[in-house]
Formats: C-alpha cells, sequence, structure tokens
C-alpha cells in the first residue's frame, strides 16, 4: 500500500523543528509547527491550507510572518491550531503591521485561529485582510477526542503535554481507509477503469447506501456505452479497504513519569513517529532543566509504542559535532540494549 501523502522535516536535524505533510492527490498539504520555514519554496507554502503549532516558542512560531508575506495577495487563506492562548498571540503578531492598503487587495486573505483547550474546548477566530485583520470571535466548538480536524481522506488530532508548565500539543496525522480497485475482477465484469471509479470510491468513502444506483460510462469503437449498477454489488464485487497510514509528531516535552506514559499510548502502533531527541543521556538533569527528551528516551518511547518507523529531529545544537553519538543512542534504546 502506497500512502497519500509524503512527509518531511522542514529543516535539517539542528534546525528549528517543524514537519511538512504534502498530500499528493488533494493539492493541499499540512505544516506541524511554524518556525523557520525559508527552506520552503513559494509553491510549497502556497499548497498549506493548516497549521498545526506546538506551542509558541520563538523556534515553533518564528515562520508565521514570512508564511505571511508570501500567502498575502497570492492566497485565500489558512487554518491555524494551537494551544490556549493563540488566538492572542495571532492577533499581536497581526497588530505588529500597518494595513492601510491590504483591503483593496484582488483576493481576500482569511486567517482562521484555533485555539485549543484540554477540556476539548475549540475557541476560533477570524482575521481578514479585507477588514485589516481585525478579530472577528467566532462560536467555539468542542472536539471529540482531540480531533481538530477530519475530511474524506485524513484526521488531525491532539494531545497536550506538560513542557516545563507549559502546554505542549503532539499531533497525530491518520489517513482514511485506502479504497484499491481490483482490475482483474472489472475484467470479469467486462468494466473499463475511468471517472465512475471515482464516484464509486466518494460512494464508499460516505457509507452510501447499498442500493444507490450509478452508471458506469465509457466509449469503446463502436461507440458510447452504458451499464447501470447497484452501488453495494460494485462495492463489494471490485474494491478493497485497506487500513491508512497513522503519523505521530512529538516535540518539547519534559522526559517525566507522566509525559512519557501518556506519549507512549498518543504514539502506540503509528507506522511513523517523528519524535524530538535533544540532549544525550549523559545531559539528562539539563535535559530535565529544559524539559525536553533525551535520545534515551525518545528511543524508549519509540520502543514501547511499537511503532513501525522512528526519526528522531530537534537534536541540540550543542552536539554538531556528535551527531551520530545522539543517533546511536536513540537506536540502541529503541531497539531495547
Amino acid at each position: 500500500m502506497r500512502p497519500s501523502f509524503n512527509a518531511q522535516l522542514v529543516n535539517r536535524t539542528f534546525g528549528d523543528p517543524g514537519l511538512y505533510v504534502d498530500l499528493k492527490f488533494a493539492r493541499r498539504a499540512l505544516l506541524f509547527d511554524l518556525g523557520d520555514v525559508s527552506a520552503l519554496s513559494t509553491r510549497k507554502l502556497l499548497r498549506i491550507s493548516d497549521i498545526f503549532v506546538s506551542h509558541t516558542h520563538m523556534d515553533h512560531f518564528y515562520g508565521f510572518d514570512h508564511l505571511l508575506r508570501v500567502c498575502l495577495g497570492r492566497d485565500t487563506g489558512v487554518a491555524l491550531y494551537g494551544p490556549p492562548g493563540f488566538i492572542d498571540q495571532v492577533e499581536h503578531k497581526l497588530l505588529a503591521y500597518t494595513w492601510n492598503l491590504v483591503e483593496h487587495y484582488e483576493t481576500d486573505f482569511v486567517i482562521q485561529a484555533h485555539e485549543v483547550h484540554e477540556s476539548g474546548r475549540l475557541r476560533r477566530a477570524r482575521f481578514s485582510s479585507r477588514r485589516r485583520f481585525a478579530r472577528e470571535m467566532l462560536d467555539e466548538m468542542h472536539v471529540e477526542r482531540g480531533v481538530l480536524l477530519k475530511d474524506a481522506q485524513f484526521s488531525v488530532r491532539a494531545q497536550s503535554f506538560d513542557h516545563h508548565g507549559l502546554p505542549s500539543l503532539a499531533f497525530c496525522f491518520e489517513e482514511s481507509v485506502h479504497i484499491n480497485v481490483w482490475k482483474n475482477r472489472l475484467e470479469e465484469l467486462g468494466l473499463p477503469t475511468g471517472p465512475w471509479l471515482t464516484e464509486l470510491k466518494r460512494l464508499a468513502r460516505e457509507n452510501a447506501s447499498p442500493d444507490t444506483p450509478l452508471t458506469v460510462r465509457w466509449r469503446t469503437r463502436e461507440g458510447s456505452r452504458e451499464k447501470r449498477y447497484e452501488f453495494g454489488f460494485l462495492r463489494d464485487r471490485v474494491l478493497e479497504f485497506v487500513p491508512g497510514e497513522r503519523l505521530v509528531y512529538v516535540t518539547d516535552v519534559a522526559g517525566h513519569e507522566a509525559n512519557m506514559r501518556q506519549l507512549i499510548d498518543f504514539a502506540g502502533n503509528a507506522d511513523v513517529l517523528f519524535i524530538e531527541s535533544v540532549f544525550l543521556h549523559a545531559d539528562e538533569e539539563h535535559a530535565r532543566r529544559k524539559a525536553h527528551l533525551t535520545a534515551r528516551q525518545a528511543g524508549t518511547i519509540a520502543r514501547c509504542a511499537r511503532v513501525r518507523s522512528a526519526i528522531p529531529f530537534h537534536l541540540s545544537t550543542r552536539y554538531m559535532e556528535r551527531e551520530q553519538e545522539l543517533r546511536e543512542e536513540f537506536e540502541k534504546s529503541r531497539r531495547g540494549e
């Protein structure tokens, strides 16, 4: 099964944290954390529809201004999600600039800021360039199981973890079920591939009634052909349903027991885990003061969570000449050595 997305760290190992998830067939991308994003091309920045910010330390939110400058006047908007206090912080960023001309731009750039609270409460606000980015509060929502965003192709949920008394959000991106087509079974029915399969998959994702009519149209040398079927018949004969992949992003969390236990549960059985591995375990006391994970702790989480693949990142620059040592500590811990 090939995933419908491509995930890559925005910066190299020692750069600002950030993960760019390109949704191959949806003409959009997601961004996890908004630090230095200058490494992303304009084309990639313009693909971003939703940004999930773990917390607003500078190396996780510094890139807001760059993104705004690139997208303003070119794009229609972006949705941002962050921890308590996030709406005020987005507003303060916008208030730092003078907007006496922006309402005349042809394209209205709209920022929707979402503020995630542990109670499940989701505060929302809208900032429109047509209104010089004046804050407009929207109705609050309640999220179930931390799910912030859900559509036909994927969902994103968040969970809050302790970062020296500050809430830091970890995120889980999960593909919806993959729907594959058995081409040999199409041939048995005498049916071609074509646009009608997109409609068949749409009905499957929406759990349409089995007796929903579906017309298959195609052309041959003899002319146009057409057959009518019930959706349920085609679903059962030609479609295969396969679980989608799950990606977890974790950064800036303290390595104490409560966090470790909850992180193992949150990342459980993920296909890919991106996890900070900031310090060597020999510097565990320093890591504790900074409220970050050591490479050994990160490897332990990956092992106990039984993830299929684990990628360490956000390494401290104090180890610029010792990167391999950090990576080896992470891998040994992951293997349980």
